[in-house]
């Protein structure tokens, strides 16, 4: 019996992506902890299981901070009160008093600390539906805030590889001759290095850091444009059409950008969907070797190595959680890549 191949269409790879996109861009509006790289810590309440729910007592702002509609969507909100987790309070002779949670002992706190006469400004109740992890944080809003960082790092470093792919390979595949030689024989230094190595090199000599990613990741994924750009680039100068452009006195510059370039966009999208799925598995990587976005940046692959120690207990999702969000955001390009693929008839 021949195996039937399950076939997933592309429009789910699309929808993904869609909704990674929206969470990327709106996280501090949707998720549970609003703050800055939803990075309010809270010890007593470390890996608390999935669905805990805890009351809050927050106190009144000594000074209004005012957050507006940008600094919200790019920062999230800058707090100036504080949130108190507990398992009991009251307001009693003038003090306010509240059992911390996890704590049988009661504190006081007398109204003169505090600005006004009544301290609290709310008490609410907060459910961590994906639980928290080893430092108290909500760990559903990390992993929201985690696909702003995956995606920007995709974005950017395949941006960078395309700039560099694209116009190494045009000079290369137009002009041929020694030109090609050089930029081959540069081509095959770069490719025979291993991806993650280089990496992991450019990234040493840039230094730790969010932006240092971008820019490493982008730099050892340009070489595989490079190849297919001049590859498409020799075949199609021969062309008429680009004959016909060279006689009429087109400069060189307008017959590689306006002639050429349009007609190797098919091949330049597909590899960008898998350069983007790569980028974003290179950025968990290094994450997790302490080298990519560095703390309190809440990236996949550095939740993965905080808790990995976890996997053999029973907690183990404190670490599959964001595993598998970096398996389905890439299976989704994947996905994506591969519907590009059959409608712009790309061969292999």
């Amino acid at each position: 019996m021949k195996r039937q191949k399950i076939h997933i269409p592309g429009f789910v790879g699309i929808a993904i992506i869609a909704v990674s996109l929206f969470v990327a861009v709106f996280v501090y509006f949707i998720a549970p902890d609003k703050s800055p790289y939803a990075n309010e810590m809270h010890l007593e309440l470390s890996t608390l299981p999935p669905g805990s729910e805890v009351t809050f007592i927050k106190l009144k702002e000594r000074t209004k901070q005012q957050n507006s509609f940008l600094q919200r969507l790019i920062y999230g909100e800058k707090k100036a009160n504080a949130a108190i987790p507990v398992s009991s309070f009251e307001i009693k002779n003038g003090q306010l008093l509240y059992t911390p949670y996890g704590s049988f002992y009661q504190k006081e706190m007398p109204f003169v600390q505090l600005a006004g006469k009544n301290p609290i400004s709310v008490s609410y109740k907060r459910k961590f539906y994906l639980g928290t992890d080893k430092y108290g944080r909500d760990l559903l809003s990390r992993l929201m805030v985690g696909t702003r960082i995956s995606l920007a790092v995709g974005f950017i470093s395949v941006f960078i590889s395309l700039v560099i792919g694209i116009a190494l390979g045009l000079i290369s595949g137009f002009y041929g001759s020694w030109v090609d030689k050089v930029v081959m024989w540069f081509v095959h230094v770069v490719w025979s290095v291993p991806t993650l190595l280089m990496v992991i090199a450019i990234s040493l000599a840039l230094g730790k850091g969010f932006w240092q990613v971008f820019i490493a990741v982008g730099l050892s994924m340009w070489v595989e444009v490079a190849r297919v750009v001049r590859g498409q680039v020799m075949s199609l100068k021969q062309k008429e059409y680009i004959q016909a452009a060279k006689v009429l006195g087109f400069g060189d510059l307008r017959i590689m950008f306006r002639h050429i370039l349009p007609n190797v966009m098919g091949p330049i999208v597909v590899i960008s969907a898998a350069n983007f799925a790569s980028a974003i598995l290179i950025e968990a990587g290094l994450s997790f070797l302490g080298i990519g976005a560095q703390a309190p940046m809440p990236s996949w692959g550095a939740m993965i190595k905080n808790h990995y120690a976890y996997i053999i207990l029973d907690k183990a999702y404190l670490a599959l959680a964001p595993g598998l969000a970096i398996m389905f955001l890439v299976f989704a390009l994947m996905l994506v890549g591969n519907m590009l693929r059959e409608k712009l008839e790309v061969r292999d």
